[in-house]
């Protein structure tokens, strides 16, 4: 008793990563897609009207506001869902109504990717061990340069105090960031990557707040001081050359931020008038 690696239960300072941002342009089509296919929630409290949507999707939420072009992910949304065979149903449902866009599914290896009618792709699995929730978004993967990998690790190990490992898998070395106990953001190399940076974000939580951002500052980095709980940054740099590995928007966020561990509203999308019992209506994820 006692002998136990105890580095094992670190977490590194990014507590969670908290939502992504990727505008549309038709707040009827993402209905469609987010609501009825994938069988999310839309937020009961925030962004009510018709130019944006958050929507929940366990802990986790994705934030889809309209503007003239629509903003897609240079890799792949993870989400697990509570049951694969009624999200294969409602999608089949949805896909006459999406026709003419990018909308598609194909079973994968152990996975459906799914792609939404503007091009973001979302892998999706039943619950997974390793993430502890039964709905929800365990990591976003991200297509960078080749050679960036481990300059990617390096930042996040030093600038946002964050644990990082580089690995081997899909046939190319990624830099994986650890962010709480089962969420991470995945920075896998892509020799055939060839899009551009559309301003795309997503946010984050950490724990020591200031430290980051001191350092982002010193070099440089900070592009926003949103409030006293908040701020931004787009540049991923080699910490020795100052070169730009990677562009993407963090909003960082404290954990004095007011929407730090804010309960979501999750439905059961399997809920019908023909099967509705009374206060069944609700998901428990975990």
């Amino acid at each position: 008793m006692g002998d136990f690696d105890r580095t094992t239960e670190d977490t590194g300072n990014v507590v969670s990563l908290d939502h992504l941002n990727v505008t549309i342009v038709d707040q009827w089509a993402a209905t469609l897609f987010y609501m009825a296919g994938l069988g999310l929630t839309r937020d009961p409290s925030m962004m009510v009207s018709v130019d944006n949507m958050w929507l929940n999707a366990g802990h986790q939420q994705f934030h889809v506001p309209t503007r003239p072009d629509a903003q897609v992910v240079r890799g792949h949304v993870g989400i697990v869902v509570p049951d694969m065979d009624q999200l294969m149903g409602r999608l089949e449902e949805i896909k006459p109504r999406l026709e003419g866009t990018k909308f598609d599914y194909t079973q994968a290896d152990g996975y459906l990717d799914v792609t939404c009618p503007w091009g973001n792709h979302f892998h999706c699995t039943g619950p997974v061990a390793g993430f502890k929730a039964t709905f929800g978004i365990p990591y976003v993967e991200f297509n960078v340069p080749p050679g960036t990998a481990p300059g990617i690790a390096h930042f996040y190990d030093v600038i946002l105090r964050a644990r990082t490992t580089v690995v081997q898998g899909a046939g190319q070395p990624a830099a994986v960031v650890q962010a709480g106990t089962d969420q991470s953001m995945v920075f896998r190399e892509a020799p055939d990557e060839g899009r551009g940076y559309d301003g795309h974000h997503l946010a984050v939580y950490l724990a020591d707040f200031s430290g980051p951002h001191a350092d982002l500052g010193a070099r440089g980095l900070v592009t926003e001081e949103s409030n006293e709980h908040q701020y931004r940054f787009n540049n991923i740099v080699d910490l020795d050359t100052g070169e730009v590995l990677y562009e993407l928007e963090h909003e960082v966020r404290s954990l004095r931020h007011p929407m730090y561990q804010r309960v979501l509203v999750n439905r059961d999308p399997s809920v019908t008038m023909g099967n509705y019992t009374r206060a069944a209506e609700y998901l428990n994820v975990g």
